[in-house]
């Protein structure tokens, strides 16, 4: 079968969806907008781009001195520099919940097309090995797919480039939803270790959102502690929350 014909076949039997709302997007014809691949009609208008500007270390959204944020200029990260192409909102916030809690591990293929192409400049200024910032094992027991572990595999085949599995949760914390930073830091402090394989690479750190950063400063650090030369954190969407 020669592949166009097996490409429309599939689209019939297998039409796509929607990331944002499950809805199944239109076969055929024209693609007028840059995330008409992704997103229906109704959730496009919902997707933000990061705003221009903010820290140059964590991406927080804001105008601050010196390109810092309050956090990083008084606790600077382990991380050299985080991006992030969406706002944790709108549709992007809804195709994460999708991901993450909805049982749609499908969903890893398309946002990591959606990453690799808005964050193709970072990437292309950032060599590094991609290592995902991985669930505990009694969390994954329980969620059964590890949706920063399925992201950073489609990403590297995309992108051609190295994954290790270098990092481990050693111990379970509770969900960040709703905590103070302060319990944020205390919940994640000790909680990865990382191997031995990261001795001197520069490693890009991969997740689906971006918050106050508490998850990425302990697995940064942890990498650090490990031998790597530098820490760098790639998220599909950033959280206001200054």
């Amino acid at each position: 079968m020669d592949p166009p014909v097996r490409s429309a076949l599939l689209d019939v039997l297998f039409p796509p969806v929607c990331t944002g709302c499950a809805r199944v997007l239109p076969i055929g014809g024209a693609v007028t907008t840059a995330l008409a691949p992704f997103f229906c009609a109704d959730c496009e208008v919902e997707v933000d781009p990061l705003p221009p500007g903010g820290c140059g270390r964590c991406a927080e959204p804001g105008e601050f001195p010196r390109a810092r944020c309050p956090r990083c200029a008084l606790h600077p990260p382990p991380f050299e520099r985080a991006f992030a192409p969406f706002a944790h909102q709108g549709a992007i916030a809804r195709a994460v919940h999708l991901f993450k809690y909805e049982d749609r591990p499908d969903l890893a293929a398309p946002l990591a097309r959606l990453l690799a192409r808005e964050a193709a400049g970072f990437l292309a200024a950032h060599p590094g090995v991609l290592c995902a910032i991985p669930l505990h094992r009694s969390r994954l027991r329980r969620r059964r797919y590890d949706q920063a572990e399925l992201l950073s595999r489609e990403l590297a085949r995309l992108t051609g480039r190295e994954r290790l599995e270098a990092l481990t949760r050693i111990r379970p914390t509770v969900r960040q939803v709703g905590l103070s930073e302060a319990a944020r830091e205390a919940n994640l402090r000790g909680a990865f270790t990382a191997m031995d394989c990261v001795l001197g690479r520069d490693v890009l750190l991969v997740d689906d959102v971006f918050t106050t950063g508490a998850t990425a400063r302990a697995a940064a650090a942890a990498l650090l502690v490990a031998g790597a030369r530098s820490a760098r954190v790639l998220t599909l969407a950033r959280a206001f929350t200054v």
